[in-house]
């Protein structure tokens, strides 16, 4: 730990006096009000976004700060976007001049990747919320994807620097005291493609915003400060003790496990990485201070989501599924070390930066298989396999542009199959149903089904990665991120590995081009996209699973009948 490069990342510990002094009724009342305050935001964003990857998909998140940039709550949508918010708030408020400066009706914008924690276009819309007699109290905010923000394309898979992905907003006033900044707004309609779509999920931002302020608001008001306060202890403690006892229970040691990345999307060679997980007591370190060097492609994790992927990866295991809030992450030390693959630098490419975060949370969960098999999954497909689709309209030149993550095979684990779904990361977004995508896009859905044998075999099986193609209708650009197409997801204890991702373009003559991470390739009018996603990986010997269980997936089309006579020989066809 001598390196000056290697940094130590924890949330402030310490149990707040106030908090013993909160009725506990009380308390879970004001929990559960501002979670229906941070709920409020996400659907007023929903019913007023423009593009179906905000109202459809979900790819964005909604949160309530404190003063003290504490999480007080986040709805469920992009589990990914977990703790990294504050970052934004953080630096859009330093850039603007502190939070001394801010006043009734100020709202920031902000999308530098390093603060972030994403791609420029996850950009994050701030708002202060101030009090009548405290003041400012917190802020709300929120992160979604636009569209597109005036990069080289759409969408990247081949950047060189940051400066190629998109135009950045660190930290500007969009309203200052209630009034439009007219010029911030020209710039956002002069830097996209797509700018009525852009404009559009901008104010729906804006209105999530304004909702979750009133919320947080009304909580103070009805309550009144000093209860709020005393309350907002008491949670953040409560949700510490539920992580700790936990890791109470993993014996103490360093356990360590080892991932790899295809690419960095411009170069062709795999991207080995390790993770180390430490257990001491009740407290658990996440290191990635062995990380390879940042990448010369946009393969690159910032700060933010690296924590954030850490965060995930223990809420969903320790959290008992609480709404996740400031108390959860306190058992949590991350470390890391500047000018690597997760923790990149200026101006390092990062637009793949959550392809690395997916693939960190199986790692975790890799390494602490080592300790506590029966308590985590097998590997899942380990990716979201991710298209954007953009052109223009051919009947009346429009310019159009959609996107969306997809399913994959989760990984089974002691007690039961792994289920077919976006990664954990994703797991409250979803992919457009074909009907939204049919009526809006150029394209006809062609097929749409779980894949037979993709999943590992075991004791319990590996969840079914999906077979999805697109015929298109008019000549269409596509970019295309499968990870995962080399390394097939791994099973535990002695269950089999499921299929890997990937991705290909049958042309209209019969060419077929393998296309699993590609940039603004044409697909011509009658050419079809076809994802073939992955399978999670099987837990147990396969020798272990009930013939019962076998006949029932023979016939529901899981497995074949050669899958079944090869995996488990046991069982009379």
């Amino acid at each position: 730990m001598n390196d000056s490069r290697i940094e130590v990342h924890r949330v402030a510990g310490g149990k707040g006096s106030a908090g013993t002094r909160a009725d506990p009724i009380t308390t879970e009342v004001i929990r559960h009000a501002l979670n229906s305050a941070a709920n409020q935001m996400k659907r007023a964003l929903i019913r007023t976004a423009f593009s179906p990857i905000i109202y459809e998909v979900l790819d964005f998140a909604v949160a309530i700060y404190d003063r003290r940039l504490r999480l007080l709550a986040q709805a469920p949508s992009l589990p990914l976007f977990m703790g990294t918010l504050n970052f934004c708030v953080e630096a859009a408020v330093a850039n603007v001049g502190g939070a001394g400066t801010l006043e009734p009706g100020d709202v920031l914008m902000y999308n530098w990747p390093y603060g972030t924690g994403s791609h420029a276009q996850d950009l994050a819309v701030i708002m202060p919320v101030f009090h009548d007699d405290r003041g400012l109290v917190g802020y709300t905010v929120i992160k979604a994807h636009w569209l597109d923000i005036g990069a080289k394309d759409p969408y990247c898979t081949d950047t060189v620097d940051v400066f190629q992905e998109g135009v950045k907003y660190p930290g500007v006033r969009i309203y200052r005291a209630g009034k439009l900044n007219d010029d911030i707004q020209r710039m956002i309609v002069a830097n996209s493609r797509v700018p009525r779509a852009v404009l559009g999920d901008l104010d729906a931002q804006l209105t999530g915003c304004r909702v979750g302020a009133n919320g947080l608001l009304e909580v103070i008001r009805r309550f009144g400060t000093d209860a709020y306060e005393n309350a907002i202890e008491l949670i953040f403690d409560h949700g510490e003790r539920i992580v700790r006892r936990y890791f109470e229970a993993i014996p103490d040691g360093r356990y360590v496990a080892h991932g790899e990345m295809d690419d960095n999307g411009v170069t062709q060679s795999s991207i080995p990485f390790e993770v180390a997980i430490e257990v001491n007591g009740s407290d658990v370190r996440i290191d990635f201070s062995a990380s390879p060097p940042e990448q010369g492609g946009p393969m690159n994790c910032p700060l933010p989501s690296t924590i954030a992927a850490s965060r995930v990866a223990i809420s969903m295991l320790a959290g008992l599924g609480e709404p996740p809030h400031e108390g959860l992450f306190r058992p949590i030390e991350v470390v890391t070390r500047r000018g690597t693959l997760f923790h990149p630098e200026p101006p390092a490419p990062c637009f793949l930066y959550g392809w690395p975060a997916l693939q960190a949370i199986e790692v975790i969960y890799k390494a602490l298989a080592q300790a506590v098999p029966n308590a985590v999954p097998a590997s899942s497909g380990g990716c979201i396999c991710s298209v954007i689709w953009w052109g223009r309209r051919a009947s009346t030149g429009e310019a159009w542009a959609d996107g969306a993550p997809h399913p994959t095979g989760q990984g089974a684990w002691n007690g039961g199959d792994g289920g077919t779904m976006l990664h954990i990361a994703e797991s409250a977004t979803r992919f457009t149903p074909v009907e939204v995508w049919e009526a809006r896009n150029p394209w006809r859905i062609e097929k749409l089904a779980l894949a037979t044998d993709s999943g590992g075999p075991g004791e319990f099986r590996g969840g079914s990665g999906i077979d999805i193609h697109f015929r298109m209708l008019e000549d269409t650009n596509i970019t295309t991120v499968c990870e995962r197409t080399r390394n097939r997801p791994w099973g535990l204890a002695g269950g089999g590995e499921g299929r890997p991702n990937g991705a290909q373009v049958r042309m209209p003559d019969g060419a077929v081009h393998n296309v699993p991470k590609t940039t603004r390739f044409v697909v011509p009018k009658g050419g079809v996209l076809e994802l073939s996603t992955g399978g999670g990986g099987g837990y147990g010997a396969p020798i272990n699973r009930s013939p019962a269980a076998v006949l029932r997936d023979l016939e529901a089309g899981y497995i074949s009948r050669a899958f079944a006579a090869k995996h488990y020989p046991h069982v009379t066809l």
